[in-house]
């Protein structure tokens, strides 16, 4: 993609423009690691039911985040132990905002000095809501029928980036730029969510400007 040109149809201006810079423009180091709070898929299942009884509804917020490398939009993804994949984000505190939420766990999980968090992120609007009517069933971009109680409300914000930043990372954590193109209907490696992703995507134009 050149300098100042724009992919898709969206046209024109405003909010739905999205400037990119190369994935050059940022440097990237890492910090102590974020113990983890499950061994397994069925310590977390049982951890997740045992928050549910106590508090409700389980309500997430993640980030998407782009940079451009080979002329391309590449979203940043955590790659977990190697093996899984996801969004920077996590769950919300009981009556904290989506926003604020977001950009507390946005620091924490990418920042050095987590008490930034107020100021650094410029989060913009959501752009896919996923619902899970079970823990132990897949999320889906829609309330299923007849779910009364669902268990848990995943939240997808773009966030826009700065022409340049630094990203420190637990480092039992990878931060990963991964193209559009290859998230693109691959749920077999990234799952429903990231996914999905591309097609959130499509109503924006994307400006890559290398100045």
């Amino acid at each position: 993609m050149e300098d100042g040109e724009h992919n898709g149809n969206g046209g024109g201006s405003g909010r739905n423009v999205v400037d990119i810079y190369p994935l050059s423009r940022y440097y990237f180091g890492s910090k102590d690691a974020i113990p983890e709070k499950d061994d397994s898929l069925a310590d977390r299942i049982q951890r997740l039911k045992a928050s549910y009884a106590a508090h409700g509804l389980r309500t997430c917020v993640e980030g998407v985040l782009l940079v451009e490398l080979f002329q391309h939009p590449h979203v940043l993804l955590l790659q977990v132990k190697n093996s899984f994949f996801k969004l920077p984000g996590g769950r919300l505190r009981p009556g904290e905002s989506d926003i604020e939420g977001l950009k507390r766990k946005l620091s924490r999980k990418l920042s050095l000095d987590e008490s930034c968090m107020n100021d650094e992120w410029q989060v913009d609007e959501c752009i896919g809501i996923w619902w899970r009517s079970e823990f132990e069933t897949l999320p889906f971009p829609y309330l299923p029928p007849n779910t009364r109680r669902p268990k848990e409300c995943r939240k997808l914000f773009l966030v826009r980036l700065p022409r340049n930043r630094q990203f420190v990372v637990p480092n039992n954590l990878k931060l990963l730029a991964v193209p559009l193109c290859q998230i693109h209907d691959n749920s077999k490696t990234y799952g429903p969510i990231i996914s999905g992703i591309p097609q959130l995507l499509s109503k924006f134009s994307f400006n890559t400007i290398h100045d």
